[in-house]
């Protein structure tokens, strides 16, 4: 399923800083990007890494004044979508190395603390089944409120709070999940249906691979409902949102304006 995709932003650094930034569709086995552009502001230094799990690329800046980003991409998505409640979950001592960091707790998603209400709530459930019924859980406990959240909320507080975006309710997905020893971490994603439309996240957890006998995989869930696994692009990984911004200034910045269309290809 081709998705074409256009992201702009722009913002001012009032004196020479460093910034990462990740905002492109990774290229990887499930999504071949066909084309795409972008135009980036001169700047001081610029110069491309791998990011987190080489999935995807961030990119270093270091600027001065109003810097802007023009991004166009089309992607082709090949991502297989199986029957989530159909999956079983891998013992804690058949995971592969690339899955163990994804059990432990991080700065947004406290899952040891979580332990005794996923025990008490989905304790009855394993593997793909519990993970569609936290997924359900989640939709139906919590409205989603631009602006009920901000970079210091957690998953915690999240819970307490029963509101927030696409990357609340992802933390809370993923401390569900890592509360009942099923790694699981944060995508950050481009998909058409998101409203309002923008960068999005959605949580991924580690499962069963039904075509590879002993082996398991990545499957994506999104909590807010928007996101079609089948139809999402993803940008990178990691922990949780602190791992995968696509703006990270390590210095004061005035963000400005920022469009992101993201529409299946006629």
């Amino acid at each position: 399923m081709p998705i074409d995709i256009t992201a702009k932003f722009d913002f001012t650094l009032e004196r020479p800083t460093d910034l990462l930034l990740q905002f492109e569709a990774a290229s990887i086995p499930e999504q071949i990007v066909l084309s795409s552009e972008k135009k980036l502001s001169d700047a001081i230094h610029t110069a491309s890494v791998p990011a987190q799990d080489d999935i995807g690329e961030r990119i270093w800046v270091r600027a001065e004044g109003t810097y802007a980003v023009d991004y166009r991409a089309r992607v082709d998505v090949k991502r297989l979508s199986p029957d989530l409640g159909k999956l079983a979950a891998l013992d804690p001592h058949d995971l592969p190395g690339e899955a163990v960091e994804y059990l432990f707790d991080s700065r947004y998603c406290q899952a040891d603390r979580m332990q005794s209400f996923v025990e008490d709530e989905f304790g009855t459930l394993s593997g793909g089944e519990k993970i569609v019924a936290m997924r359900d859980w989640i939709a139906d406990h919590f409205h989603y409120t631009p602006g009920a959240s901000d970079a210091t909320t957690t998953a915690l507080d999240t819970f307490v709070e029963r509101r927030g975006v696409c990357r609340d309710y992802a933390h809370v997905m993923i401390t569900f999940a890592r509360a009942s020893t099923i790694p699981a971490r944060y995508v950050s994603c481009f998909a058409p249906g998101v409203t309002p439309q923008d960068f999005h996240a959605v949580a991924e957890v580690f499962l069963c691979d039904p075509t590879t006998p002993g082996g398991g995989a990545w499957y994506i869930v999104d909590a807010t409902g928007m996101a079609d696994p089948a139809k999402t692009v993803k940008i990178g990984i990691g922990r949780d949102a602190a791992d995968v911004s696509f703006l990270t200034t390590f210095g004061m910045n005035q963000f400005g304006d920022k469009t992101i269309e993201v529409t299946e290809s006629g």
